[in-house]
């Protein structure tokens, strides 16, 4: 059959949107390594799939390109709430599920603030053995599980996040049996000021680097606020060169009220055959 579909991106990070209240979709990883294949298909990082629910305005399903059942995704969250708005389907402050919780966006124009969870299982000072030498590293879920590297900790003389070799360093993270079987998102950051840093991120699903990643500005700004003691809001600019803002709460040693803001732009709409 025919799909009406809308292509998205949050800040780089591009997405396949498709209202599917009405179940044409049955198989949303088999329609994601189709749909998101950029030379077969339509190409994106991920399917974002808008269903009914009982608990929100809507449900986000969201697959990664291999067709994998992603965590939460912030930029796609950020898209995904942008859509409904522009389709009527909610209002501009409106609520949606994704992994069975609530989440709360806010869209104006086409800028997006979304509530995101608070953040749990922070590890500041960690290392694994990548065979040739210990890397060490920050960790944190932020919706999803994220590695951290502040790019003065990468091995080799790299003086700018340009010049680490994300290609062979992010796979190596990404699926060292310290993280199995899940395997983890890996981050490398730099500090560009008291409260803003770059950032570059090899995504688990999409299996390479992606332009942007709002659960990963996340974790960097976690981890740039209690390593470097930045404070919100952190200006998070990714490959990209779109910046995103991370806004949250830091007192009693506990993160809450985390916002991701930015853009979430309509790239184009269309029909394709599933």
């Amino acid at each position: 059959m025919l799909v009406k579909f809308t292509k998205m991106t949050g800040a780089g990070n591009d997405f396949v949107v498709i209202d599917n209240r009405r179940r044409h979709i049955r198989d949303g990883s088999k329609a994601a390594r189709y749909l998101c294949d950029r030379r077969w298909g339509i190409g994106a990082d991920g399917l974002l799939l808008l269903e009914k629910s009982k608990r929100g305005d809507y449900k986000m399903m969201y697959y990664n390109a291999d067709g994998s059942y992603g965590g939460m995704c912030g930029n796609g969250g950020r898209c995904i709430a942008s859509f409904a708005v522009a389709y009527k389907i909610a209002s501009k402050k409106h609520q949606f599920e994704a992994l069975n919780y609530i989440y709360h966006a806010e869209v104006s124009s086409n800028r997006v603030k979304l509530s995101m969870k608070d953040p749990s299982s922070l590890k500041l000072e960690d290392s694994i053995d990548l065979g040739t030498h210990l890397q060490s590293f920050s960790f944190v879920d932020t919706g999803s599980p994220h590695v951290v590297i502040p790019l003065e900790e990468i091995a080799g003389d790299a003086r700018e996040l340009a010049d680490v070799d994300l290609a062979t360093l992010g796979p190596r993270i990404r699926h060292h049996s310290h993280f199995a079987p899940a395997g983890v998102n890996v981050n490398i950051i730099q500090r560009t000021g008291p409260n803003s840093l770059e950032i570059r991120t090899y995504e688990r699903g999409v299996e390479a680097e992606t332009l942007a990643c709002g659960t990963g500005a996340i974790a960097a700004a976690i981890v740039a606020a209690r390593k470097w003691g930045s404070k919100p809001p952190i200006r998070i600019l990714p490959k990209s060169n779109v910046p995103l803002m991370v806004q949250f709460k830091d007192s009693n040693g506990a993160i809450t009220n985390v916002r991701l803001i930015g853009p979430a732009t309509t790239v184009y709409h269309g029909e394709i055959r599933v």
